[in-house]
C-alpha cells in the first residue's frame, strides 16, 4: 500500500492525533510505535516521508534511521523532545533530512510535511525523465584528483569512492556544475531540497561532510569555500 507519511513514535496518542490532523488536509498517514513494526511496515508498504522520534521505548530512532538508510532514500524528518544540538547533528549525520523539536505546532509540522512530500514527488518525476538530463551532461567529469560519475552518482578521490550519500552528491554536483560562482543558501535549499523550509544547520552539516570526503584539509578547504553571509562556492583549482 502507498502512504504519504509514516509516523514512528511511541507516544501513541500524539501519533494518532497527528495522523488524524494530516488526513483532514489530504495527507494519507499512519503510525507505528517501535523499531520492529517500522521495519515490517516498510517491507510491505511505500511511503513518501517518515516522521521519526528518537526515543522509542527500548528502541532508538537513531539506530532505526541507520537501518532504514541501508534500504531506502525516503526523506526522514526527526521529531523529538530532545533539545541538544548534539542530537540534531547526530540525526543529520546519520541520514536524517531535518529535525523538529517537540512540542511542535501541528500546523507548522503539516506545512513542512507537505513541502517534503511535494519535493519527493518532484524528485520522482525528475527521475522518470533522467534520460533527457543525461543527454545534456557528460556521464564522467574530473577536477584535480576527483572524478565524478554522474550516472552512478559517485565521486572518486584518487580513484577511491568517497562514499557520498544521495543528498551529499546532489549538493556537491550543483556546486561543481556552478563552479566559481557564489551560490546563496536559499538557492541551494531550493535546488537541492526543493524549498527554503530548512534550517542552516541542515546545509552546514552536509557541507562539512562533503569537505571531509574531498578536501585534503577539511578545516582549510580549497575547493568548497564559505562566502560569509551569503553561501558557498566551488572554486576551480585549474583551467579546465
Amino acid at each position: 500500500m502507498n502512504w504519504d507519511c509514516l509516523i514512528v513514535d511511541d507516544e501513541v496518542e500524539l501519533a494518532k492525533a497527528s495522523c488524524e490532523y494530516f488526513e483532514m488536509f489530504g495527507v494519507t498517514c499512519t503510525f507505528v510505535s517501535n523499531f520492529d513494526d517500522c521495519v515490517l511496515f516498510m517491507g510491505n508498504n511505500q511511503v513518501k516521508l517518515i516522521l521519526l522520534d528518537i526515543n522509542l521505548g527500548k528502541d532508538s530512532g537513531f539506530e532505526l534511521c541507520k537501518a532504514l538508510r541501508k534500504k531506502t532514500d525516503v526523506p526522514i524528518l526527526f521529531i523529538s523532545a530532545r533539545q541538544s544540538d548534539d542530537d540534531v547533528l547526530i540525526a543529520l549525520n546519520i541520514g536524517g533530512d531535518d529535525y523538529i523539536k517537540k512540542p511542535y505546532s501541528l500546523g507548522v509540522l503539516l506545512a513542512k510535511v507537505k513541502v517534503m512530500i511535494k519535493r519527493y514527488d518532484g524528485a520522482a518525476l525528475k527521475a522518470g525523465s533522467s534520460d533527457a538530463v543525461s543527454a545534456q551532461l557528460k556521464a564522467q567529469d574530473s577536477c584535480g584528483n576527483l572524478r565524478i560519475d554522474k550516472d552512478a552518482m559517485k565521486v572518486y578521490r584518487n580513484e577511491k569512492d568517497v562514499g557520498f550519500k544521495t543528498k551529499e552528491f546532489k549538493l556537491f554536483q550543483y556546486l561543481y556544475e556552478n563552479k566559481n560562482r557564489v551560490i546563496s543558501k536559499d538557492e541551494l535549499f531550493a535546488r537541492i531540497w526543493g524549498d527554503a523550509f530548512f534550517s542552516d544547520g541542515t546545509l552546514n552539516v552536509h557541507i562539512r561532510k562533503i569537505r571531509e570526503k574531498i578536501e585534503e584539509n577539511p578545516n582549510q578547504p580549497r575547493l568548497i569555500k564559505t562566502i560569509w553571509g551569503t553561501g558557498y562556492m566551488f572554486e576551480s583549482q585549474e583551467n579546465e
